[in-house]
């Protein structure tokens, strides 16, 4: 009588340390808010000596998609170091030697956007126009771009958008609101862009 209940003893420890542990894991450390899993990038930084010299003459721009970063430089020194988003794995940035084709204040997406009613509500968002079919009674909004500087004919450029810390566009740079003003303002068209691992 006596191994038996030892050995009853033995399976229910057991299947209590293993039904702990299942419980550990799916109750266990609470799960982290979705801000708290968004890496908080360094702000906008800028060097204000170098900045009252540069002008869209003597500015070039370097993007870092490694540290997720746009540098404004005159020459060798660096200007403005701004934190972007870059695209997303299957929609990833184009990399090399860019130059600036064109400069929009208040560019909209011909391809990405929301469908809108005719008084202006959002009935379907984040639409693609060309995989997405309209609802009935709407049309499709691009989504804006402020301050875009176009460097591919295809429409990947530069421009203000969110930033999660991490590549999530479809193949645009997107820059914090200040950050995608100072760019544009001492960019021309014709202004050089390198692209890649900086």
């Amino acid at each position: 009588m006596r191994p038996i209940s030892y050995a009853v003893a033995i399976v229910v420890a057991a299947v209590l340390s293993t039904g702990g542990l299942a419980y550990a894991q799916l109750f266990g450390p609470k799960m982290k808010k979705p801000d708290a899993l968004i890496h908080k990038q360094e702000p906008l930084k800028i060097n204000r000596g170098l900045l009252k010299q540069a002008t869209p003459e003597n500015a070039h721009i370097v993007v870092s998609i490694p540290k997720q970063r746009a540098y404004l430089m005159m020459g060798e020194q660096i200007v403005i170091d701004g934190p972007i988003s870059s695209g997303k794995r299957g929609h990833e940035s184009p990399q090399g030697h860019l130059h600036v084709l064109e400069k929009d204040p208040n560019h909209h997406s011909t391809i990405y956007g929301d469908f809108v009613d005719g008084s202006g509500r959002v009935v379907r968002a984040g639409v693609s126009a060309r995989i997405d079919s309209a609802p009935s009674g709407t049309h499709f909004a691009g989504a804006a771009m402020k301050w875009f500087l176009r460097l591919t004919e295809d429409g990947v450029g530069m421009h203000i958008g969110i930033l999660p810390g991490y590549p999530a566009s479809h193949g645009c740079i997107r820059e914090s609101v200040d950050g995608a003003k100072l760019f544009y303002d001492h960019a021309k068209v014709g202004t050089p862009v390198d692209v890649g691992d900086y």
